[in-house]
């Protein structure tokens, strides 16, 4: 903001919103709690801040701010961006940690005396340790912090990053119980638009404080655009705006400039936003270019795109986690989607898997179904796993609220399994659970009926659009069915053979509750089906949604068999 002081007369400047946003620009948006969680979190002794996310989502904006705070609580500083060194530095461990050391030690203004401290025959790594803890550390006496931007720089080289990473977490962990490593406060940002493979127990980002930005609320996006001087007299412009853009920061900070500027007005920005030349084209063609590369991740992408019935809850979870990291997608708690329907708009119009026969595309297909199955599939029973049941109860459980229909389920579990793992050995053990999970599966026949292991000898059967007495009368079938199997078991109270002992729920599902409580029925009649002696089924029904609540508050007390 100019102030012409001589006519009075103020002169706003629009930035154009390209990297990062300036100290002194009136368009940052601060995002809390987080940005206050971050500033108190390089107060502790040894922290360690890891900023992460796709590109364009504010993280060395925040980096910046980070910095100017550490300078206002008098503490040193040393920023380090990546993108600023020389490929042949930063391929290189012993000149990338050089590099380091003498562009740190100048940060904190003090000579660079590698040579006092570099010794080949203990290595770059451990030379670079003792240079900052007995040189730099032992020089200040203020808390330090090390901001590296860019981090990701280091992935195109993975033998660097698979030394150096390993280091900075070690750094953190030195901070916990030496005093001089207390000062210093490590603070990295890095996209996650690139990986490199890790080992768990290395890498320095599944420790510290996490930090992912979140998109821009409707209070923000309004905020924003009036900084703009766009004064928008309703909130409809804004939430026209958010349902095309999704709160994403780039994405509406470049529509504001552009309708600040009067080169588009909003009507206009809806209508050509998804089209080749509009002012997202460069933008939209680069994510273009990424998902043609990955053939598994452009049907996955194009399945989550054309899904409107809410059925991809069970995508590969590693495409899925690719695609987030890149900032395509997001989970609502049901089902993918795509971040923004900018996106949903422009990715239909564009083929994402080229060069493919139908033959090549069903062979992906088969591909994926087999991931899919790794994941959701129990490796010794090959049915459902509780992963795969979990959610599809919660899928289950909103649709047949939309359709007021019945949910039932079935808890199951083998009686007196314990002994007669201890009689017949866990071999024969394994055998039998798979041919009661066999038998499970055979008894039920519809697709929309899933049968999975809740546990070690537990199973589970979800069955929509069924009552209580057909749920029951499933029940029956199946504990008649594996005693009929004739499994010996000389340990079983009496029976001879294995039986199952089955607790039932049957309810109409409110959308305004989760299936938990529901669980919690079925459960609470299983165990009293074991009270009772076993090898029988026993049904909890709770006629409405009012029931389940009081349900709920009398700790299930109000169970009716």
């Amino acid at each position: 903001i100019i102030f012409n002081l001589s006519k009075k007369v103020k002169i706003m400047y629009i930035e154009f919103p390209n990297d990062s946003v300036p100290l002194n620009s009136p368009f940052y948006i601060e995002r809390n709690p987080i940005e206050t969680q971050v500033k108190e979190e390089i107060h502790t002794p040894g922290a360690l801040v890891r900023i992460k996310g796709p590109k364009k989502i504010g993280k060395t904006s925040l980096l910046y701010r980070i910095i100017d705070y550490a300078q206002k609580q008098n503490f040193k500083y040393i920023s380090l961006n990546l993108e600023q060194i020389d490929r042949t530095i930063l391929g290189n461990l012993n000149r990338f940690l050089r590099w380091i050391c003498t562009k740190s030690s100048r940060a904190l203004g003090l000579k660079p005396q590698l040579d006092d401290y570099w010794d080949e025959d203990i290595g770059s790594k451990l030379s670079c340790t003792v240079y900052f803890e007995e040189y730099l550390l032992e020089e200040i006496e203020t808390p330090i912090v090390l901001a590296i931007d860019e981090i990701n720089q280091i992935f195109a080289h993975p033998e660097v990053a698979q030394d150096f990473f390993p280091l900075l977490r070690s750094w953190h962990e030195e901070g916990k119980r030496v005093p001089n490593w207390e000062k210093l406060r490590i603070v990295v940002s890095h996209s996650t638009e690139i990986y490199v493979s890790l080992k768990i127990s290395q890498s320095p980002f599944n420790v510290g404080l996490p930090v992912k930005l979140p998109e821009f609320t409707l209070e923000q996006i309004k905020d924003l655009a009036l900084r703009h001087e766009l004064n928008w007299e309703t909130e409809e412009e804004v939430l026209k705006l958010n349902h095309l853009l999704g709160g994403h920061p780039y994405l509406i900070r470049l529509a504001l400039y552009y309708i600040s500027q009067k080169e588009l007005t909003l009507e206009q920005l809806l209508n050509d936003a998804p089209q080749t030349g509009s002012i997202y084209a460069e933008h939209l063609r680069r994510y273009l270019t990424l998902i043609r590369e990955d053939k598994e991740l452009a049907i996955t992408f194009n399945t989550i795109i054309d899904d409107t019935n809410g059925e991809n809850i069970n995508l590969d979870p590693i495409l899925s986690y690719k695609l987030d990291n890149l900032g395509l997608v997001k989970f609502d708690g049901k089902r993918w989607l795509p971040l923004c329907n900018l996106y949903r708009y422009y990715f239909r119009n564009h083929t994402l898997i080229k060069h493919l026969s139908s033959d090549d595309i069903n062979v992906l297909l088969q591909e994926n179904q087999k991931l899919k199955d790794l994941v959701n599939i129990d490796d010794l029973t090959q049915i459902y796993n509780r992963r795969y049941f979990n959610n599809y109860l919660e899928t289950q459980w909103q649709r047949m609220a939309r359709e007021q229909s019945f949910l039932s389920l079935i808890l199951i579990d083998i009686d007196y399994f314990k002994p007669y793992n201890d009689t017949y050995g866990h071999p024969q053990g394994d055998i039998c659970l798979k041919e009661v999970a066999k038998t499970i599966r055979d008894s039920v026949n519809r697709s929309s009926d899933l049968v999975a292991r809740y546990g070690g000898e537990e199973f589970a059967v979800i069955l929509p659009r069924t009552d209580a007495p057909g749920a029951m009368h499933i029940a029956e079938t199946i504990r008649k069915m594996v005693k009929s199997l004739g499994i010996e078991h000389l340990e079983s109270n009496g029976n001879q053979v294995v039986t199952i002992s089955l607790g039932v729920a049957s309810i109409v599902p409110s959308i305004s509750t989760k299936p938990t409580i529901f669980v919690h029925i079925a459960d609470q009649a299983l165990y009293q089906s074991k009270q009772q002696g076993r090898d029988r089924s026993t049904l909890g029904y709770i006629s409405s949604y009012d029931e389940t609540c009081r349900l709920d508050e009398n700790g299930l007390d109000g169970l009716k068999n």
